[in-house]
C-alpha cells in the first residue's frame, strides 16, 4: 500500500516523530508478536488497532513469556519513539527505554571476581544459567577437558539448587555475565561470607 498517498495525515504524523520521543497512549490490542497502541496525539490507522507498535523484545528489559506478563488492553502507557516503520506506517515504541537497566545496575554494583549467591535456574548442554536476583541471570559454562568440549556437567546441578558463582565477565552491550564455580571445592549451600 503506498501510505504517503492513502494516508497522508498518517504518514504526515508519522515523519514528524523523532527518535527519543515520549509518546502516551492505551494498549489497544496485544497479538503473540507484539502490542499495538493507540496514540494520544496521533491519528487512527486505517488497517491496525494502534499507530504504535511494541515488539516483544521493547517490552521489558526481563525475560517475559507473553505480552500480557507486562501490558493490558486498555492500559496506558508511555514509551519512547524508535523508528518510524515505513512499511506498515506506525511507529516502532518501546516501553523498556523508560525504564532502568537492571543488567547496567548489576554492572554499576558487581566486580569481576566477586562471589555471589545465585540459584539455578537451567542446565543445559553447554553450560548453567544462573538467577542472580533483579532479573539478572548468569551463564556458567562447561570448561574444555583436555582441549575437548565436556561431554558432561564436571558437577550435577539441579534447577533450583543454591550456588557460590564467581562473576567472569560482565558485557552491556552484548546483555551477557559469565560466571564459574569458586575454587576450592565449595558445595551447595554454601555462601561465603566475604
Amino acid at each position: 500500500m503506498d501510505w504517503q498517498s492513502e494516508s497522508p495525515e498518517l504518514w504526515a504524523f508519522l515523519e514528524s516523530l523523532h527518535r527519543g520521543d515520549i509518546l502516551s497512549g492505551t494498549v489497544a490490542a496485544i497479538e503473540r508478536f507484539g502490542v499495538f497502541v493507540a496514540l494520544d496525539d496521533g491519528p487512527a490507522h486505517p488497517l491496525f488497532p494502534g499507530v504504535g507498535f511494541i515488539v516483544i523484545p521493547e517490552l521489558s528489559w526481563r525475560h517475559i513469556d507473553a505480552p500480557t506478563d507486562v501490558v493490558q488492553v486498555g492500559q496506558r502507557v508511555s514509551c519512547e519513539f524508535l523508528q518510524f516503520d515505513t512499511y506498515n506506517a506506525e511507529a516502532r515504541l518501546s516501553l523498556k527505554a523508560l525504564e532502568p537497566d537492571p543488567l547496567q545496575a548489576f554492572a554499576d554494583r558487581t566486580a569481576v571476581g566477586q562471589e555471589l549467591s545465585g540459584t539455578v535456574v537451567k542446565v543445559l548442554p553447554f553450560g548453567t544459567f544462573v538467577d542472580l536476583g533483579d532479573g539478572i541471570a548468569g551463564l556458567v559454562p562447561f570448561r574444555e577437558v583436555h582441549g575437548r568440549p565436556a561431554v558432561s556437567p564436571v558437577e550435577d546441578l539441579e534447577v533450583g539448587e543454591k550456588i557460590a558463582v564467581v562473576v567472569t565477565e560482565i558485557d552491556p552491550p552484548t546483555r551477557r555475565v559469565l560466571l564459574a564455580r569458586p575454587e576450592g571445592g565449595r558445595h551447595e549451600g554454601v555462601v561465603p561470607t566475604g
